[in-house]
């Protein structure tokens, strides 16, 4: 699902579209931190958390996927590769305003900050 914000100031000081597309930056570190920051722009807050559930399921299926014997390191390599492209379109989508949901974590982002 996508919608669309118009940019304006955050409590961090920066433009709302630019402070969501910099949650996802760091992975979960980042989009903790703009939890904290961030207190009242929904827009930031949705994508600061949909980073931090995000990351911290891509950290556990990366140590599963590294666990496995054999094919665990190919599997990670592609895995890693869908990452690195997932992460870009997030930032993206973030930063030219769209409130862009990931099936099942973007429905528990907007649960959380509610």
């Amino acid at each position: 699902m996508t919608g669309s914000t118009t940019p304006s100031a955050s409590s961090t000081g920066l433009n709302a579209n630019l402070a969501a597309a910099l949650a996802y930056l760091f992975g979960c570190l980042s989009g903790i931190l703009f939890l904290i920051v961030e207190r009242k722009d929904p827009y930031v807050r949705f994508h600061a958390m949909q980073s931090t559930l995000t990351f911290l399921g891509v950290l556990v299926m990366a140590l599963i996927l590294g666990s496995l014997p054999l094919v665990g390191g190919l599997l990670n390599v592609l895995f890693s590769l869908a990452v690195a492209l997932m992460w870009l379109v997030l930032m993206f989508k973030a930063f030219t305003g769209q409130r862009f949901k990931l099936p099942y974590v973007g429905d528990m982002a907007e649960r959380q900050i509610r």
